[in-house]
């Protein structure tokens, strides 16, 4: 019977063919291990000379890295295993023979590892990153869905930028000029409008010359909208869905977090609520904390983000940033104009910002001015507009970068190992 290596659990004792790639070997006398992986996980195949034979165990003994195979065999329990399984190898047919595999056991660099990156995913860290990344998109889909949202696609080439041109990538549509997404969220408005409650998940695009372990050139984002949901009522979800993601890794990646060597007892601490601080008490921290130069008004940046996490075990909410410092649509409190009802997630252990949020301005003749203000073509922005003409209603949203959050819940340190094919400022290969 053929099978995956996520299946030997239902088929103990008997015996199974299994495809797959072997990741490593090792012999000792008259017994050959063999490591096997096949997308699906990794298992040890034990070959024993005087069970298969001269021919098979020869044949075992030659096999090369990365070759591709059939393995059939005996599924057994294994206590000494992580993943709790063996296969006692019976016969082993190769498929095809890797030769000179270019990332062996060794230590390798980064950009050598990353010029091989179609063969580096391949690697036992690699695949669990991905498992990880996996599960936090299941995770995220089955949280939406529960909770009522539509999912919707907004488009990728837009007209207009929600964020302003200066990062953006243009191109030519047709005879218009075009832009790719920086983010969903003007379309997703418009969709909130129509359906309620929506999200959508799909690639976003920076042209931020930026080289640090935080950032990419293309991303992907989870940007939920909601109508009739003000300021706190977006942070309840925001905080409930992270809560969600995170406990849902804990339950079914256990293996995934143990190969990465991630400490786990500070994942199961992430429950919502999470703590939040409005940005004046955040930059009386900062002042307290030796950093002095920072004024009102100014960004806050990773030493700073950093700084302001490490006095908490959870994420933590810093809300009420200068309207000076965010995009034209966030509304201001109503309490004090100087500031807007927003908030960014930062990230535990040094990982930073992974969601931005906001309560958006519902008002028409606001908007308009916001727009006129930012030097924005209302041309450009007549449809988003429409919006606060007909119906318009207090609405909420945000959105949630998923390599960050790959990042920190699966504990690797760059942004590069998060994402199949990385997108960086020198690298766009393979």
């Amino acid at each position: 019977m053929k099978i995956t290596i996520s299946q030997v659990s239902k088929y103990v004792d008997q015996e199974v063919t299994i495809g797959g790639w072997l990741a490593n070997k090792r012999s000792s006398g008259k017994i050959a291990f063999l490591q096997l992986r096949d997308g699906s996980g990794y298992i040890q195949g034990v070959v024993v000379k005087e069970d298969v034979g001269e021919e098979i165990f020869a044949r075992a003994k030659s096999i090369t890295q990365e070759s591709s195979l059939y393995v059939t065999g005996i599924v057994q329990t294994d206590e000494r295993s992580p993943f709790g399984y063996e296969l006692q190898v019976k016969s082993v047919e190769v498929i095809h023979e890797s030769v000179d595999y270019p990332i062996t056991p060794k230590s390798h660099g980064t950009e050598f590892l990353m010029d091989n990156r179609h063969l580096w995913l391949r690697s036992k860290r690699q695949h669990a990153v991905m498992k990880i990344r996996n599960e936090i998109i299941r995770a995220t889909y089955e949280f939406f869905n529960n909770e009522g949202f539509v999912k919707v696609d907004p488009p990728i080439l837009t007209g207009s930028a929600p964020e302003g041109t200066s990062e953006l990538f243009a191109t030519k549509y047709f005879d218009e000029d075009a832009f790719l997404s920086q983010s969903g969220q003007l379309y997703m408005e418009a969709t909130a409008m129509a359906l309620g409650k929506v999200f959508s998940f799909g690639p976003t695009f920076r042209a931020e010359k930026s080289k640090t372990r935080r950032h990419l050139i293309e991303f992907w984002m989870i940007e939920p909208e909601m109508a009739f949901y003000q300021h706190e009522d977006s942070l309840k979800v925001q905080e409930e869905y992270v809560s969600y993601i995170v406990q849902s890794v804990l339950q079914n990646c256990k293996l995934e977090l143990t190969t990465l060597g991630r400490d786990v007892e500070k994942l199961e601490q992430i429950k919502a609520p999470f703590p939040r601080i409005t940005y004046d008490d955040a930059l009386k921290f900062l002042h307290e904390n030796g950093f002095e130069d920072i004024q009102w008004g100014d960004d806050f940046g990773a030493p700073h983000e950093t700084a302001i996490a490490e006095s908490y075990a959870l994420p933590v909410f810093i809300t009420h940033y200068p309207t000076s410092l965010k995009p034209f649509y966030m509304q201001p409190d109503p309490e004090r104009d100087e500031v807007v009802l927003c908030a960014d997630l930062i990230a535990p252990e040094g990982y930073g910002e992974i969601i931005g949020g906001s309560e958006r301005i519902h008002d028409f003749d606001l908007l308009e001015q916001r727009i006129e203000e930012h030097k924005l073509s209302k041309d450009a922005y007549n449809w988003y507009l429409d919006l606060r003409k007909y119906g318009s209603v207090p609405h909420s949203g945000f959105g949630l970068g998923l390599e960050r959050t790959v990042a920190w819940i699966s504990g690797v340190e760059h942004v590069r190992e998060t994402i199949p094919f990385p997108r960086l400022l020198n690298r766009l290969y393979p």
